[in-house]
């Protein structure tokens, strides 16, 4: 079974598709709200979902990693608004230091092809 990288860097894929499978890396996003980099991240999601030929309704799981806990509600929000409320993944959220004080949150997606 071949494996596909797409945008492969120095350190790390942007997203790597095994068979039927695609594995993006963490997804952080710009602005200074949880709300602005949450939709920014996911915005990126669908990007890379897009270039592996899936999209948000074949996500199988998501990992999120917020920086502070009081914060959920507000990420929630923008995730409950973005998801296909049809086929919603199974989840879990965790609080987290993440890469660097600016980020606040961060999405690991697996999704089918």
């Amino acid at each position: 079974m071949s494996i596909k990288r797409i945008e492969p860097g120095k350190r790390m894929s942007g997203a790597v598709v095994h068979g039927n499978t695609v594995y993006l890396a963490g997804q952080v996003g710009e602005g200074t709200s949880v709300t602005e980099q949450s939709k920014s991240a996911l915005a990126e999601v669908d990007r890379l979902l897009a270039l592996a030929g899936s999209d948000k309704s074949k996500i199988l799981q998501t990992i999120i990693y917020i920086s502070d806990m009081s914060t959920f509600g507000e990420m929630n929000a923008v995730w409950e608004g973005w998801i296909d409320p049809a086929n919603p993944p199974a989840r879990a959220t965790s609080e987290a230091a993440l890469a660097t004080p600016d980020y606040k949150v961060e999405f690991i997606v697996t999704a089918a092809i």
